[in-house]
């Protein structure tokens, strides 16, 4: 498989798993270890939005966009909205200027974030990541 076939894969894998998280559930309802998790997230979108625009162009805005979507998805409260839009910008200035072309580096750069990232949301994801209605009582 071609490089670029791959990260496209990843990327595809990538966002479908995050569009269906945890069947909707709210940041607020998530434990501590996956708000982490969410963090985390939020860091490795940054590093591919600067990634991404390296080999698509500065007005390319996809990762951004996810972001924006996975705050409107989860409804952090502000001090958690605040954190992950913190590491979102820092795994932005991480990426940005690291490649100054597309090139096989920038590529397998960007196939390294987006497996870190599919990981991430495959975590998720996963159910017990979310308290129970039942352990919230």
């Amino acid at each position: 498989m071609r490089r670029s076939a791959l990260v496209d894969a990843l990327t595809v894998a990538m966002l479908s798993v995050m569009l269906g998280m945890s069947n909707g559930a709210l940041a607020q309802g998530r434990d501590p270890a996956a708000r982490q998790t969410l963090v985390n997230l939020a860091y490795v979108l940054g590093e591919a939005h600067a990634l991404r625009q390296v080999c698509e162009g500065a007005r390319d805005q996809v990762w951004r966009t996810r972001m924006m979507r996975l705050l409107a998805t989860e409804q952090p409260d502000e001090t958690l909205s605040r954190r992950l839009q913190d590491a979102f910008n820092t795994g932005f200035a991480a990426r940005q200027g690291a490649y100054l072309t597309c090139n096989p580096a920038a590529r397998v750069a960007t196939a390294r974030v987006m497996a870190r990232g599919r990981r991430l949301a495959i975590r998720l994801a996963r159910p017990t990541s979310v308290k129970s209605e039942t352990s919230r009582k």
